[in-house]
């Protein structure tokens, strides 16, 4: 690591992160780099909370390609209601799932996206972001990012629990990140549970035809397979 790179501060690696030329998984690093530069207790506390999700096999049991993405009516960011049906009357639908708008991993998932908004549109591909926050925050989080797309509220991880997508962060990363982020208020909620970050590509018959799922929130679909699984899902 550069000198340069030891005396960003974390919003300047994020930049950098966001300025890269690279692949979004590199550029995702680059995050996960800093904040453990500048935290090792975090990151080895996330080290932890990934341990123990994997151990237990969450997303597991999230739906998988060959079946029926199971359908949704969610408010989008300027309080329309949203459902899956009405996505996919329109073509394959690309449909993510972020943590919130305080995420930086989430952050520059979302703008990889945007980045690939007119080759996306150019395959008749249709995207929508659901966040477990409150309106004013995904509104927030779709201006920050420069998207087309809308960002929908699932309040209480609702849908996100429907597809064994909702987790507990554990007491541990809930006094960590409680000390920067206010996720109560974000989410409406006092109950400290994220989803997942995933992605799934779904054909218009309604049928998943690939999926993302990590228990570890730093690594997402990279957006060179996401296209590529658009293009199957044509």
């Amino acid at each position: 690591m550069a000198a340069d790179d030891q005396a960003m501060t974390f919003e300047q690696s994020v930049q950098a992160a966001i300025e890269l030329d690279a692949p979004l998984n590199e550029r995702l690093a680059v995050i996960a780099v800093a904040v453990r530069r500048l935290n090792a207790d975090f990151a080895d506390a996330v080290d932890r909370l990934v341990a123990r999700l994997e151990k237990q096999g969450a997303g597991a049991m999230a739906p998988a390609p060959g079946d029926v993405m199971p359908a949704f009516l969610l408010p989008d960011d300027e309080g329309r209601l949203v459902s899956l049906a009405e996505i996919l009357l329109k073509g394959p639908a690309v449909i993510t799932f972020q943590r919130g708008h305080w995420c930086p991993y989430c952050r520059l998932n979302a703008i990889g996206i945007v980045e690939a908004q007119q080759e996306i549109a150019v395959l008749g591909g249709h995207v929508v972001a659901i966040m477990p926050e409150r309106r004013r925050y995904a509104k927030a989080m779709k201006a920050a990012v420069g998207a087309k797309f809308p960002f929908l509220t699932d309040m209480d991880n609702g849908y996100a629990l429907s597809l064994n997508l909702a987790i507990w962060i554990g007491a541990e990363m809930e006094r960590l990140m409680g000390v920067a982020y206010d996720l109560p208020n974000y989410q409406g909620n006092a109950s400290w549970f994220l989803p997942i970050p995933a992605t799934f590509i779904v054909g218009t018959d309604g049928i998943i035809t690939d999926r993302f799922v990590d228990p570890d929130y730093r690594r997402r679909m990279d957006i060179d397979d996401l296209i590529s699984a658009l293009k199957r899902a044509r």
